[in-house]
Order: structure tokens, then sequence, then C-alpha cells
């Protein structure tokens, strides 16, 4: 009897093991713990443009305050408008939590459980920043030549996911004597919408963009070529609400950050995944133009999209998208039981007034807005962004990258650029297509082969577009400042059999923590993921990367990192390397390489490939490689590739 009890007892520490692994392995981010209680410090209190704030010492060093309010909330009226002015405020305000999160579907990324249900939350009530800086008293702060580089970071999630309080930046600022600022900006489509009913009347050109249209009157001094209340009202026709709010943040800390021992005149961008291609969007709007000064894209890739992609009806010509805001209207009459269908719907919609489809989406709660949008990937949503409006960003109808070919047409501060080594095993560790649960709850990979390949392939890809790719449309164009890195940290630890270097390596994402100096909690990696045995080396390189990061904010260049102790990272092409690559000792260590990735040399590689199990497997690869860029995508090419070819096979049947 007592056997049967320990056996029984066994197997359920054995099942109990292996939901945590299931639900720790399924997560991006764990699910944070309690929000500390802050005590407000009054050596911290600080008199910004719009009121005096309070904040804390932080137990990671320096001061913190969060929660601080730089635009005005995005509610009613000024849903899918300009950003406002904080309304100022009398007495101390007291910066000790982070503000709310904007309005989203829940995820690990706000806090919630992965196999939770999928369900909207947050508030349109959400442009708040957070700020963290080594500790000054009000009458010691760095001023004039002593002021303090700015780094101010664009946190991921696809642009419908996450918000600012996922990092803290006390160690990176008090190590290196920093101001960081982690922002939340609209997300989803309150952030990025457009519908014909929603631009101002009377302004010509709302539809297709306005050429040419200059810049509007910035708190940096920049010269305007438009009154300011009509670069306003293009900014408002444009539907990039959400970029609108982070040139806001920007001039928020041209105003405020002297407050702080901040340099109005040294402010790096950086952000990751989304927040990478925002960080490039904001080196295309000539709206952010001198509100910053150096920038790093960490994992980014940048699409911008036709206007009429977002305000025409998906069966137009040409046509939106499928969640385009008219269409999104249609979606929202169906569910409201206004309409019995999308025709019906589409029908009542176009006999609606211009003032009754403003009022009708305006007075829509925000929730049943978003839970209209029902397709995406987990509970990141999709929907048109980027609008290429000739305004906020450039019209040219070419490839993004095109864009950065000629210095002049973008702000080419010197910039960094770079990726992650097996950037898409994040995404394939929880594809059950590629990774079973035996008994439903121990992960395994099932082919190791094929996994190990795909990931390379489209890791590969993603180091093309987010970094190789730019770097050599920038460098070719005359712009001598960029540097690119890989990161190939992989030393993970095995649990409950489960060799977590494997599956994940060097992941999407992997690197935020090193860049921060802040290993799990609210940071991209959870405590579980490291090896024991290996924190002296993961610490290690993270020092490294904080160094080189803070001597870009000073300098404009990563040098030798700020204590002059790094391996010298130069720039593309200089000594015929091309990155810096990123690891510990054990992985080879810190080093320059003179590789570079292409389209091209995947092509090649792919003609070659034979791991890959098939040659339905190599026409999949091509078709998840190339068919979403026209430029690269060649029907003759795919339907002759290999000794079989896939003529024979609808590359429609191979998207995934």
């Amino acid at each position: 009897m007592r056997r049967v009890a320990l056996a029984l007892i066994l197997l359920f520490v054995v099942l109990l093991g292996g939901a945590v692994l299931v639900a720790l392995l399924a997560t991006r981010r764990p699910a944070p713990a309690p929000a500390p209680v802050y005590t407000p410090l009054p050596a911290t209190q600080r008199s910004l443009a719009d009121g005096k704030i309070v904040g804390f010492d932080h137990p990671a060093g320096g001061h913190a305050w969060l929660g601080i309010p730089y635009a005005a909330p995005p509610v009613g009226e000024l849903r899918w408008r300009m950003p406002q002015p904080v309304e100022p405020w009398q007495g101390v305000r007291e910066a000790l939590e982070t503000g709310p999160m904007c309005v989203q579907k829940s995820s690990s990324l706000s806090g919630a459980a992965e196999d939770a249900e999928i369900v909207p939350v947050g508030q349109e009530d959400c442009l708040y920043l957070n700020v963290w800086a080594p500790r000054f008293l009000a009458e010691e702060l760095p001023s004039g030549k002593k002021a303090l580089p700015v780094m101010l970071w664009i946190h991921g999630g696809g642009n419908s996911l996450g918000h600012s309080g996922n990092s803290d930046a006390a160690r990176l600022a008090q190590r290196h004597g920093l101001v960081v600022v982690m922002i939340n900006y609209r997300l989803g489509p309150f952030g990025w919408f457009r519908h014909p009913a929603l631009g101002p009347e009377g302004l010509t050109g709302v539809d297709a963009g306005t050429p040419g249209a200059g810049l509007a009157a910035t708190d940096a001094g920049v010269p305007s070529e438009l009154a300011p209340e009509e670069s306003g009202r293009l900014a408002e026709a444009s539907g990039n609400f959400g970029t609108l709010d982070m040139i806001f943040a920007l001039r928020w800390v041209q105003r405020n950050i002297r407050a702080f021992g901040g340099d109005p005149g040294r402010v790096t961008v950086f952000g990751e995944s989304a927040g990478g291609g925002n960080t490039q969007v904001l080196m295309l709007s000539p709206l952010a133009r001198g509100l910053f000064h150096r920038a790093i894209v960490q994992s980014g890739g940048l699409q911008l999209v036709r206007p009429h992609r977002g305000d025409a009806y998906s069966d137009d010509s040409p046509a939106g998208a499928a969640f385009s805001g008219p269409e999104v209207v249609n979606r929202l009459l169906v569910e409201d039981g206004k309409a019995v269908d999308r025709d019906a719907a589409k029908a009542m919609q176009q006999g609606m007034s211009r003032e009754a489809l403003r009022e009708y989406l305006r007075g829509k709660e925000a929730y049943a807005l978003l839970s209209v949008y029902t397709e995406g990937f987990g509970p990141m949503i999709r929907f048109p962004r980027h609008f290429a409006d000739g305004h906020v960003l450039p019209d040219d109808d070419v490839p993004a990258r095109e864009l950065f070919r000629d210095p002049t047409r973008y702000n080419a501060v010197p910039v960094i650029l770079g990726t992650n080594l097996d950037e898409q095993k994040f995404f394939m560790v929880r594809d059950p297509g590629y990774v079973e649960r035996r008994l439903g709850i121990f992960p395994r990979i099932k082919d190791k082969t094929t996994y190990m390949a795909y990931a390379a392939y489209l890791s590969d890809a993603w180091k093309v577009r987010g970094a190789d790719d730019l770097a050599r449309v920038m460098t070719a164009g005359g712009h001598e400042a960029v540097h690119v890195y890989r990161f190939d940290w992989d030393e993970q630890a095995s649990v409950m059999g489960f060799d977590l270097s494997e599956a994940l390596g060097a992941a999407h994402g992997m690197e935020i923590a090193f860049v921060f100096g802040h290993f799990g909690g609210g940071s991209m990696n959870a405590a579980y993921l490291y090896d024991e045995a290996r924190l002296p080396a993961r610490d290690a390189l993270s020092v490294s990367m904080m160094s080189y990061w803070a001597e870009h904010a000073y300098h404009g260049s990563p040098g030798s990192g700020r204590e002059q102790e790094q391996v010298p990272w130069t720039r593309w092409g200089e000594d015929g390397n091309r990155m810096l690559i990123l690891d510990t000792q054990d992985g080879g260590g810190i080093r320059m390489s003179p590789e570079e990735m292409s389209f091209g040399i995947l092509k090649q590689r792919l003609l070659e490939d034979a791991t890959l199990p098939g040659q339905r497997a190599r026409c999949a690869m091509y078709v998840r490689l190339f068919r979403g860029h026209a430029e690269h995508w060649d029907r003759a090419e795919y339907e002759g590739l290999g000794e079989r070819g896939c003529a024979d096979i609808d590359p429609g049947s191979l998207e995934r």
C-alpha cells in the first residue's frame, strides 16, 4: 500500500512539473509579480512643463518616476486624433507606478497567463511614460555639457500588444549615467486606423496623401513649411496615430528631460521587434527630424502600407485590407445586429453621412471595437499600419528599405541594426506543427533536422530584412555611421529533459534582458531559462552589451564600449567586416565577422540543401521566404526549383 501511495505521489509531482513546464514554455514573459509599493522620495521632486512630480529610490539603483502622462487621454472626441497636450496639474504628482496599458488583447505581455481566455484588456487613457536616471539631488543635476545622454525605448508586440512596464531600465541608467525613458503608445486599431469619414473636412488629398507636404513646427526648433494647423490636419488624416504618439513623446523629452539631468541634444531612440520597426519609422518621418540623434533597431523590420489599404473596401480596386476602416465598420454593423451580413452592412454604411459614421466609430466601446479583429497570431491581431501618407511618412511606392538609400530623405542618424541568430524559434517552439506534447504534457521537437533547418532559413531571412539589406542600402547611399550585430547567446537550461538551448537558443526577444541587465521579473526572459552554472558568463555578456549601447548613446558609435574595454565594434564594411557577434566565451566570444546574408544567398542555399525532408518542404520554404516580397518572388523560379520543381504544388496551399 505504501509503495502504491509513493508511486501516486511521484506521478502527481511529474504531472505537476510537466504542467508547469508547458506553461513556462508557452509564455514569452511570465505573469509579473504584484507591483511593488514604492515610497515617494522628496529628493526626486522635479518640475516639468505640466507640473511637479516626485519619484522614488529604485532598489536596483538610481531614481525612477513611473506613470508620467505625456499627452491628454485620447478618448471620446480625441480618439483617432493628434495627441494633445496634458492638462497641467496642481501640487506634486506622485509618479510611483506604471500607467495603464493601452487597449489590447490579453497575453503574457499584458500579464495574463498564457492558457487564459484571450479577452480585451487595458484602456484608451494610456499615454504615459516611465523615466529612470542616476541618483542626483535636484541641486546636483548635471546640465549643459555635463547633461546625460537620453535613451527612449519603444516596446515590441506587433504594435498590438505590450506596454512600457515590461522592462526595467534602472541598472542601465545607473551603471552608465543615462536617462532612460520608456513609453506607451496607442496600439492596434487605436494606433493605426483610416476611414474616409475620419479625415478633417475641407482638406484636399486626404485619401491619397499629400506628397512633399513638409515639416510640422516642433519644439526642437525645426523650421516649418506648413502652418501648424494645416500640418496637424494632414497628420490626423494619415491614420498613423501610434507613430504620432511616439513623436509627441519625443517632443515631451525635448521640453522636460533637463529636469532629470538629460541632454535633449543627445537622444537615442531604440526598440525591439515592432519597437525596432517603429524606430525605423521615426528615421523616415520628417515630423521626427531633429527630435533624436541616434537609433538602435533590435530585430526590427518595416513594411509601409499604401493608404487605400486602410480606407477602401476589400472589393474595391485597388483593394482595401481585410481589416480596413470600412471593413471594420461592416463587421461592427453585423456584430451590432444592424445588418445581416457584409453586403447589407456595406450598403448601410454607404448610406450613412460622414457625421453619422464619425459618431458611430467614436462612440463604440473600446473592447467592442477590438473584438471584431479576429485574425492574427494568438492575441496579436492583423491590421494595416504605417500608412505611406505623404506627411507623417513618405508616400513613395517602393520597398521600405529603398527609402534609406538617400541620406537627405530620412533622418540619417548613427544607427545600430541587429537580429538574433534564432529569431524564428520563439514562434516555432509554440507551434504544434513542430513541437508535440507527449502524454499531453512533455514538449518534444518532432523532427530536429527539419526544426533546425526551418529555423535557420527563417531567422536568416529576418537578418536580411532587419539588418543586412538596410546596412547595404544605407552605406551605398553614403551613410557611414552604420553598425550591425548578431546576438548568438544560446546557453539556456534543460527543463525536465527539454533542451531550451536547442528549442529556443538565441530566439526573438532574448537579447532584451541583456540590454537592460534585468533577468526575470518583468523582463523578456524568465528565470527558468538560465543554467545556474552559466550565470557568470551570461552576466558578463550583458555587461558588454550595456556598455556598447551606452557608448552609442554618448558618442554615436559603440566603439570599444563605455569603458573602452570591449572588442572594437567597427562600421559595416570597415576592414572587410560586417557585424559584431555577441556571445559568451563558450560560444566563441564577442568578435567581428565578415559574414552577411542576402535573399540571393538564401535562394542558392535552398537550391543546394540536402537536409530538407523532400521536395514539398523545399517548395514550402521558398514560399515562406519570398512570396510576401514581390521583388524576390519569381513564379518561374519556384516552378523549376530543384530537380522536380514545384509547378504541381499551389503556392497558396503552402502558406502558414
